[in-house]
């Protein structure tokens, strides 16, 4: 189906828009008409390289013109004097008041038209199909697309038998609606024939709001009810619950920012505080203090074999002279 239908009538209305945005019950086939010789009047007055696309937009007594261009200043001219002229013939086309808007195409290298008029004027130009195609192709990857499709189909290099091109880079989803893909087709008129250039340009996926306020919005866990505390609790306090290690203590902590953030009565929260401060197992460092067995070094200082010399001191034995002194009595009384 993607290579059947026509990329953005595809998605009309799902990430791509109308080019003519009017509504009309009788007199349909004239406005119709009407915007065909716009668009003709356009294309006449500036080149093809010039004007990307046309949007036309009505209202009840004025005609909204809009063309999309790579180069405005050549489209504006000088102080806006052929901006002012194609007012004019415009205005002679459709039969009323015609309001004239210029917007400058940001990446030309990644609008599928321009890039189709280009590889068709160089083939016009006679540069080799396939070098233009390779041109084009590295452009486009290097100014931001995640994929292009080229297709030349014709009497390529003069040949006598009609042939069709293909190259690709990236990936281009024609089935995906979201994608946003770019279409654009271009005739070269050669000598031998004519020459169709047919590109497709993949910018990326365009993603609806509802999407976007998905992955904006933040989750939140269900409402916590207790006695005296309405509030929120943030998955980060359940994911620490979960976990195990701490059950209790992770508890104790979520009531007690709870009752801070809404607010409790006095009562409740001096109830609440006790269950805050036990923390036992947290402040009991005993264990990790206790350093007896790394502070006794009683056994190394013990020097008392080293300091022990009464025994050495202990001289009373040698000053124990009482029985030199009965000798000298027992002589006293022998010369007596």
């Amino acid at each position: 189906m993607g290579q059947k239908v026509h990329p953005v009538g595809f998605r009309l209305g799902i990430s791509k828009d109308w080019q003519a945005k009017w509504y009309a019950d009788r007199n349909y086939t004239e406005l119709l008409q009407e915007d065909l010789k716009i668009r003709k009047a356009i294309a006449s007055k500036y080149s093809a390289d010039d004007v990307a696309r046309v949007e036309i937009e009505r209202a009840a007594t004025q005609v909204t013109v809009t063309v999309y261009t790579a180069r405005p200043g050549i489209v504006i001219g000088r102080g806006g004097q052929r901006v002012d002229e194609m007012r004019g013939i415009l205005e002679k086309v459709a039969g009323k008041r015609v309001r004239l808007n210029i917007m400058e195409v940001a990446r030309p290298e990644q609008d599928a038209y321009l890039v189709a008029r280009s590889i068709a004027q160089q083939i016009q130009r006679r540069i080799s199909h396939r070098r233009a195609m390779k041109q084009a192709i590295s452009r486009a990857m290097e100014s931001g697309a995640q994929g292009i499709k080229v297709t030349c189909s014709g009497r390529l290099t003069g040949s006598e038998y009609s042939r069709k091109e293909t190259l690709f880079k990236g990936r281009v989803p024609l089935h995906t609606l979201r994608a946003d893909i770019d279409y654009g087709l271009a005739v070269s008129h050669t000598t031998l024939g004519c020459t169709g250039v047919k590109v497709w340009v993949y910018k990326g996926d365009i993603i609806p709001e509802s999407e976007k306020r998905r992955k904006e919005t933040p989750l939140v866990a269900p409402t916590v009810e207790r006695e005296g505390v309405d509030g929120e609790v943030k998955i980060e306090d359940e994911v620490r619950v979960e976990a195990g290690a701490e059950v209790e203590e992770v508890r104790v902590e979520g009531e007690a920012k709870i009752g801070v953030e809404v607010g409790v009565g006095e009562e409740t929260k001096a109830a609440e505080k006790p269950k805050a401060a036990e923390k036992p197992k947290a402040a009991e460092k005993p264990k990790a203090a206790e350093k007896p067995k790394a502070t006794e070094k009683p056994k190394a200082t013990e020097k008392p074999k080293a300091t022990e010399k009464p025994k050495a001191a202990e001289k009373p034995k040698a000053a124990e002279k009482p029985k030199a002194k009965k000798k000298a009595d027992s002589v006293v009384d022998e010369g007596n």
